[in-house]
């Protein structure tokens, strides 16, 4: 069983929100040597960083889409949730969840990854 799944809608209108929700089935997001992280790959681009939720509940995330994103948890569930808002042909991309563990400084679980269609 994959340790994270991120199910997607696949097509999203223009100016709508994207809500993509993570679901963690090995170990708890409030293990404090992880921090829970969305990272997106736009079509013929790399992986770029969109932000992460940490053990505690903080969060940080990309310069270039803070005004636009917010990432959440739900510990009763062991979820953690990416909104992006307005979003544009630009957000289309594969979008993953990941889990970082600060303690090492690597990426050591991701999900399969979902393929969001920015179009009208």
């Amino acid at each position: 069983q994959d340790q994270l799944q991120e199910p997607g809608p696949g097509l999203v209108k223009p100016s709508q929100i994207l809500l993509l929700t993570c679901t963690v089935s090995d170990g708890s997001i409030t293990t404090m040597i992880y921090y829970w992280t969305w990272i997106r790959q736009p079509p013929g681009k790399g992986l770029e960083w969109i932000g992460y939720i940490t053990y505690g509940g903080n969060t940080n995330t990309s310069p270039s889409l803070k005004s636009r994103t917010s990432i959440s948890r739900d510990t009763s569930k062991n979820q953690f949730a990416l909104q992006l808002s307005s979003v544009t042909p630009e957000d289309t991309a594969v979008y993953y969840c990941a889990r970082y563990t600060w303690r090492d400084g690597h990426y050591d679980s991701w999900g399969q990854g979902t393929q969001v269609t920015v179009s009208a």
